[in-house]
Parts: structure tokens; C-alpha cells; sequence
């Protein structure tokens, strides 16, 4: 028989499209990537936050429930134990423990950690291949006041004054 009516109908293009879809997907590939990569370093960023927060707080906990006297002995131990929980991401970590126990005699006491470094983007940095500026870290920093365990109920106000501070 002759033609099919599928060739009659929709003859064949003299030329192939499939360049065409090579091109289009080199030039989409790079946008869905940094779209998809983006989200995925905040993330992280914001997880990074996270963990440091918790080294934070075990850190706080552990310091209020050490036993008089709160010395640098106790301040030392303290940072010593947030450090070595805080996440490995986080670049030039520093850790500071203080313990309020000044002011009026009957002070409600309390320590005090705070931990703080440097976040380094790695995949946010793609944006400098469209011709976009961005910055290099995020400055992440955690604090967390516990009231100390070991003094009597009867006190109220709270201690304005740093007894101890870490080295």
C-alpha cells in the first residue's frame, strides 16, 4: 500500500529537535540545582543553630547542678563539656560560663552559657555563578541562664552581679 495516514498527516521535520533539548536542560540544570541546594544550606545552618543550642543547655545543666563552691575549677569544666558538644560545622567556637552570685545576700543565683562561631556557607555560595554577592558565615550564637540548684528557696531577687567567669 502507499503512505500511512500518520505520514500524511504530520510529515517528518527536515531537521531533529534533539539539540534543542540538550541545550534547554544545560541551561535549566544550573538554576534547579542552586534552587534545590539553597534550602538545603539554610537548613543546615538552622540545624547547626540547633545543636549549638543544645550543647548550650547541657552545658548550663550540668553547671547548675555542680555543688559549692562554684569556682573556675567548676567554670573551666563547664566550657570544656559545651565545647566538646558543639557541632563540628561550627568554625572558631567560644564558650563563656558565668555564675551570678553577687549583689544583695539573698540572691537568686544562676549561671549562664554562651556559645558562639562562625557558620560557613557552602552551597549558598552558588549564587555567585548567576552574578550575585553573598556572604561567606553566619554568626550563630546561643545563650542559656538555669537557676543554680544548691541555694535556699527563700531567695527572691535575682543576683546583678558575676561572681565567677570562665578563663
Amino acid at each position: 500500500m502507499g503512505a500511512s495516514v500518520l505520514s500524511v498527516i504530520a510529515p517528518k521535520r527536515p531537521w531533529s529537535s534533539r539539540g534543542q533539548n540538550l541545550v534547554e536542560i544545560a541551561l535549566i540544570t544550573p538554576l534547579v540545582l542552586v534552587a534545590l541546594y539553597i534550602p538545603a544550606d539554610f537548613g543546615i545552618a538552622m540545624f547547626t543553630g540547633h545543636l549549638t543550642q543544645n550543647a548550650v543547655r547541657e552545658a548550663a545543666r550540668i553547671g547548675v547542678s555542680t555543688k559549692d563552691p562554684f569556682d573556675s575549677a567548676a567554670s573551666t569544666a563547664i566550657k570544656n563539656e559545651a565545647i566538646n558538644r558543639l557541632p563540628a560545622r561550627l568554625v572558631s567556637p567560644t564558650v563563656t560560663v558565668k555564675y551570678f552570685a553577687g549583689g544583695s545576700p539573698n540572691c537568686l543565683q544562676f549561671v549562664e552559657v554562651k556559645a558562639q562561631g562562625d557558620y560557613q556557607h557552602f552551597l549558598y555560595q552558588l549564587i555567585w555563578l548567576f552574578g550575585g554577592t553573598t556572604l561567606n558565615t553566619l554568626s550563630i550564637s546561643r545563650t542559656t541562664r538555669m537557676r543554680y540548684e544548691f541555694q535556699p528557696y527563700a531567695n527572691a531577687t535575682i543576683c546583678t552581679t558575676v561572681s565567677v567567669t570562665s578563663p
